[in-house]
C-alpha cells in the first residue's frame, strides 16, 4: 500500500512530522520479540526486568517490549523507599523484600504470558519512514504473532500517536470537528472488532460533545476547549484521547487526569481506534496511518469541513425513529461481518 502525505507533512520547527505506534498482540514472549526488534534494527538489548525490555540506540531511538500488565514488573516504589537505607539491619531485610517481590513478579508474568498482550512501544518515526516500521509488522506475523481477530478473547489494539503541526486552536478545533465527522466511516472501514467495542478503551465521543463542538458558533481559546473536553471527557478511553496533547499544553493546569501516571504528556493526538490486525497479511502502520490523513485533509479543507459540520447537526435534528432504524440496520451489518470473521 503507498504511504499518503498529510496536507501539513511539517511541525512547528519546520521539521518532519513523527509518529508514535503502539502495537498488543499475542503469540509471543517480550524475550523474542525484543530479538526480532534488535534483529532487525540494530540498538543494544537492555533487559530491565524478565518481562520488559528496552532495545536502546536504533535508528529511531530506544524501543518499549514488556508484556501489558502492571503485576508482570517490579514496581519501582519499592527500590526508592529511603527508610531502607538507616542501618545494616533495614538494608538487609529491604534487599530480601525486593528479591522475594521480582521473583514473584517474574511468576506472575509467566503464568500471565499468553494470557495479556505483549506491547511493543515504537519510538517516533518520521511520518515518510513508516514504510520501513512494517518489516517489523511482518516479521511479527511470520514468528507466530496474533492481532485481534485470532481469537474471541482478544481486544488488542493499534494506537498512533500523529505529532500535531502547530498548536493554534484553531488548527485543533479543526482536528477534532474532522474526526468527529469521521468517526463512524473510521470504524465502518476498519472494522472495529466487536471485543474492543464491548472494552472502554477506545470509546467514542459523548453525542452532547459532538454537538457542541461541531456548532457553527462554538468558537473557544485553547483554555475553554480544553476544560470542554475535561468536563465531557473525564477519562482516558476514548477513541481520539486528547489528554496527553493537553497535558503538554497545559502542563500547571489543575485536572488530576492531566497528571495521571499513564497520561504521558507529548505533544501528538493520541488516536487508540484501530484493531491490532497483526493475523492480516499486508496490514500494519501504513493502512491505519492513511486512514488517519483522511481525517487530516478534511480538518485542512475549512470550506468542506464547515459544510459537513452543518449536515451532520441538520442530520441530528431529524426524527428520532428515523435515526435509531439507521443505526440499528448499521449494528446488524457489523454483527455479520464479525461473526464471519471469527468463524
Amino acid at each position: 500500500m503507498t504511504l499518503q502525505a498529510p496536507p501539513n507533512r511539517l511541525n512547528s520547527h519546520g521539521k518532519n512530522r513523527h509518529v508514535g505506534v503502539e502495537i498488543e498482540f499475542a503469540g509471543l514472549p517480550p524475550s523474542d520479540t525484543a530479538l526480532i526488534v534488535r534483529d532487525l534494527f540494530g540498538g543494544e538489548l537492555n533487559v530491565v526486568s524478565p518481562h520488559r525490555l528496552l532495545v536502546e540506540a536504533t535508528r529511531w531511538g530506544q524501543f518499549g517490549i514488556e508484556l501489558d500488565t502492571q503485576y508482570a514488573h517490579p514496581d519501582q516504589s519499592l527500590f526508592e523507599d529511603p527508610s531502607a537505607l538507616d542501618n545494616e539491619w533495614t538494608r538487609h531485610r529491604q534487599q530480601r523484600r525486593i528479591e522475594f517481590h521480582q521473583k514473584t513478579r517474574e511468576l506472575i508474568g509467566d503464568m500471565v504470558t499468553g494470557l495479556v498482550p505483549t506491547e511493543i512501544v515504537v519510538p517516533p518515526v518520521p511520518w515518510n519512514e513508516l514504510e520501513a516500521l512494517d518489516t517489523l509488522f511482518e516479521t511479527l506475523r511470520k514468528h507466530g504473532a496474533k492481532g485481534t481477530d485470532a481469537s474471541l478473547m482478544y481486544g488488542f489494539g493499534l494506537h498512533l500517536n500523529p505529532e500535531v503541526a502547530h498548536f493554534d486552536v484553531g488548527y485543533l478545533l479543526a482536528m477534532l470537528r474532522a474526526y468527529m465527522l469521521l468517526a463512524s466511516w473510521l470504524r465502518d472501514d476498519i472494522k472495529i472488532d466487536i471485543t474492543r467495542e464491548i472494552l472502554p478503551h477506545a470509546n467514542p465521543f459523548p453525542k452532547e460533545y459532538v454537538l457542541k463542538v461541531l456548532d457553527s458558533h462554538y468558537s473557544p481559546d485553547l483554555d475553554t476547549l480544553i476544560n470542554d473536553y475535561l468536563h465531557y471527557n473525564p477519562t482516558r478511553n476514548r477513541e481520539l484521547d486528547m489528554l496527553p496533547l493537553f497535558a503538554y499544553l497545559r502542563p500547571a493546569h489543575p485536572h488530576a487526569l492531566l497528571h495521571a501516571k499513564l497520561t504521558k504528556s507529548r505533544p501528538t493526538f493520541h488516536y487508540r481506534l484501530p484493531n491490532a490486525q497483526l493475523s492480516q497479511p499486508g496490514w500494519g502502520s501504513v493502512v491505519e496511518w492513511n486512514r488517519w490523513v483522511e481525517v487530516e485533509k478534511l480538518a485542512a479543507n475549512a470550506e468542506v469541513l464547515l459544510a459537513r459540520c452543518a449536515e451532520y447537526i441538520a442530520d441530528q435534528n431529524r426524527p428520532l425513529l428515523t435515526r435509531v432504524k439507521a443505526k440499528l440496520a448499521r449494528g446488524s451489518k457489523k454483527l455479520g461481518h464479525w461473526l464471519r470473521r471469527k468463524r
